[in-house]
C-alpha cells in the first residue's frame, strides 16, 4: 500500500508541534520556534487559536516564521481559531484560507465552510467533531487530507474511525495540557475581576495557564483566557504499539514553557529510536507541570487517570 503521508516512512511516527496555546511574549515565541527549527520535529502548526485579542504576533509574522521553518525542513500548517466571535475574526480567517502557500488546519465549522468554498485542501483540527467513519468520509469530500482526533476519543474508537481509511493520515494529541472547552467569556479576565474587553492581557502572566485546584488542593483545571484545559498533561509515550494498531501516524506535542525540548527528545527516542518507554516516562513525570501526566481518555477511562500498565 502506498503511504499517503509524504513525511513518513514505514517505521517513522511523525512528530508534530501543535500551536502555542498560551499568550507568550513575542521574544519568547521566536526563541521557542528557533529551538523547534533545530529539533527533530517533522511538522509545526502555527497561529493563534485561542483568543483574537492576542496580537503580539500578527499574520504577516506567522507567515514569515512559516517560511523560516519550511527552510529548516519542517512541514508547516497554519491553524485557525477554534471560536470565531467577530467580523474581524472572519476577515482573518479568510486571509489565512486564501494565502495559498501553506496547508490550513480548520479550527471550527466556519473555517470548513470557507475552505470548502475555496476548494482548498485542509487538515481537520482537534475541535472538529469526528466520531465515525461516515463523518470522516464527509469531511474528506470537502477537501480534508488529514485529521486530528478529538482529544477525548479513545484509541479503540480512533481505530474504528480509521478502519478502511488508509489514505487519510491520523494525528493524535499525544502530549500536553488538554484543551477541553471554549467560551465567549474570558475566564482569566473574570478571575482578575476584569472585563474581556479590558482584560489587560493578564493571561500573559501565566506561561502555562492559570491553575485551578480542588477544595482539598489537588490540581484540577487550567484557565487560559477563553479556553479551559486539564491540569494534567496528556502523555501517550507508553502507547506506541496501541497507537500503531489504531492507525495513528502522527503525534501532536502541545508546547509548554518548561523543558519542552526534553519532551520532543523523549518521543523521538521511544517512538522512532526503539528505546524503552519506562525511563523516558519517569523523566517526563519528574518534569511535569502541576497535575502530572494522564492517559485516561486514550484508554477509554476518565481523562485524569494515569497508568503505565497495558
Amino acid at each position: 500500500m502506498t503511504n499517503p503521508d509524504p513525511l513518513l516512512t514505514q517505521d517513522r511516527m511523525a512528530l508534530s508541534i501543535g500551536p502555542v496555546l498560551y499568550y507568550w511574549p513575542r521574544e519568547a515565541l521566536l526563541h521557542f520556534y528557533a529551538e523547534v527549527a533545530e529539533s527533530v520535529a517533522d511538522s509545526v502548526v502555527l497561529g493563534e487559536v485561542v483568543c483574537e485579542r492576542r496580537h503580539e504576533i500578527k499574520l504577516a509574522d506567522w507567515l514569515a516564521l512559516a517560511q523560516d521553518l519550511r527552510s529548516a525542513g519542517k512541514e508547516v500548517v497554519l491553524a485557525t481559531q477554534a471560536l470565531i466571535a467577530s467580523e474581524a475574526d472572519l476577515r482573518l480567517l479568510r486571509r489565512i484560507a486564501e494565502q495559498g502557500d501553506f496547508l490550513v488546519e480548520a479550527g471550527d465549522a466556519s473555517a470548513l465552510n470557507m475552505l470548502d468554498g475555496l476548494g482548498a485542501r485542509f487538515v481537520l483540527g482537534p475541535h472538529i467533531n469526528v466520531y465515525s467513519r461516515a463523518a470522516l468520509d464527509e469531511y474528506r469530500r470537502l477537501g480534508a487530507v488529514r485529521w486530528v482526533a478529538p482529544v477525548e476519543l479513545a484509541l479503540d474508537a480512533i481505530q474504528a474511525v480509521n478502519s478502511g481509511q488508509p489514505d487519510l493520515p491520523c494525528e493524535v494529541f499525544a502530549y500536553g495540557r488538554m484543551p477541553l472547552a471554549f467560551s465567549a467569556r474570558c475566564f482569566t479576565a473574570r478571575h482578575h475581576r476584569l472585563s474581556k474587553d479590558q482584560c489587560e492581557f493578564r493571561c500573559r502572566d501565566d506561561g502555562d495557564g492559570l491553575l485551578l485546584s480542588t477544595s482539598d488542593g489537588a490540581p484540577f483545571l487550567v484557565l487560559n483566557g477563553i479556553q479551559t484545559q486539564s491540569a494534567a498533561q496528556q502523555c501517550l509515550l507508553g502507547e506506541r504499539e496501541i497507537l500503531r494498531a489504531a492507525g495513528v501516524s502522527r503525534l501532536r506535542l502541545s508546547p509548554s514553557s518548561q523543558r519542552f525540548a526534553e519532551v520532543i527528545a523523549a518521543f523521538e527516542a521511544v517512538m522512532n529510536g526503539g528505546e524503552p518507554a519506562g525511563p523516558a516516562l519517569q523523566g517526563l513525570q519528574a518534569g511535569a507541570l502541576p497535575g502530572g501526566l494522564a492517559n485516561g481518555f486514550a484508554r477509554g477511562r476518565p481523562g485524569m487517570d494515569w497508568s503505565v500498565k497495558p
